[in-house]
């Protein structure tokens, strides 16, 4: 009985396999060798790598070899390769932050013996070299500090209530996030805008389109929420304060990111200019 439930178990998993990997259009396969020792390994490794619809992995504890399909209209096996090391994974591409490396289960720390042969290496989150120090601080700044400028600059636009500038300044944010080169951020950098680029996108795109001021407010709002997570691990220049209005959304109250120190409320405008107080400066 016993064996009969562990044969159904294997074929339902290969069946749901099977089946992640037909629903990727535009699918190229490749394999690469990913370290690794056991089950948990295989569980982290697919877990970091697969995105619905755009990519699946199968990795096997005894080759050692991850089986990779994507839509190579959405993605590609370096920024895949990309994942897979920040999750503590070794590759031929990528090698995984020792930080990240001491943080495995004792049964998932492998024999590290990999060297990537990317011919990015010197972007990469970690560098070849086995210091994965990764990227300087300055390359991390620039990569994201047109992002915060445009932020900030759309918070301006909605301060002064101005829709028809907010809106040009929620194109110039879309663009300045189109251009950002993941494969250029640190670890947490690149973890933190993994999980913040499809909202960010989808938000700065809708309020690119909204003339109505009252409309692009509750959207900023949307916005500054997936901003504050990114802005608490990017490098500043200078400091970031993270504000908060009480009296917005029928009293329920918001936040917003400032570059200034004295309030300038984003969601009244002249109407309540001063209305709010900073909860937290980021540095």
């Amino acid at each position: 009985m016993k064996l009969t439930s562990k044969i159904w178990m294997v074929i339902t998993l290969l069946l749901s396999a099977t089946n992640a990997f037909a629903q990727i259009k535009n699918a190229q396969t490749v394999s690469i060798q990913v370290s690794g020792n056991c089950e948990m390994c295989k569980k982290t490794i697919e877990s970091a790598a697969n995105i619905k619809s755009i990519a699946a992995v199968n990795w096997n504890e005894t080759s050692k070899m991850a089986s990779i399909t994507y839509n190579n209209q959405k993605t590609n096996t370096d920024e895949i390769l990309k994942r897979i090391a920040l999750a503590g994974y070794d590759n031929t591409a990528y090698l995984a932050p020792d930080e990240v490396y001491a943080k495995l289960p004792e049964c998932c720390r492998y024999n590290r013996t990999l060297k990537p042969v990317s011919k990015m290496k010197e972007a990469a989150t970690v560098k070849a070299d086995h210091n994965h120090q990764g990227v300087s601080a300055a390359a991390n700044t620039a990569q994201l500090k047109t992002v915060f400028e445009q932020y900030f600059a759309l918070k301006d636009a909605l301060v002064k209530s101005d829709a028809n500038a907010a809106g040009l300044k929620a194109t110039a944010l879309l663009n300045a996030i189109k251009a950002v080169e993941m494969e250029k951020l640190n670890s947490a950098e690149h973890s933190a805008w993994m999980a913040a680029v499809k909202t960010l996108t989808t938000d700065v795109t809708n309020l690119s389109k909204s003339k109505d001021i009252t409309d692009q407010r509750q959207t900023f709002s949307s916005l500054s929420v997936t901003m504050y997570p990114l802005a608490k691990v990017a490098k500043q220049d200078m400091p970031v304060y993270y504000q908060h209005c009480p009296m917005y959304n029928n009293g329920r109250g918001t936040n917003w990111l400032s570059k200034e120190s004295t309030v300038k409320n984003p969601f009244y405008g002249s109407k309540m200019l001063t209305c709010g107080s900073t909860v937290e400066i980021l540095k």
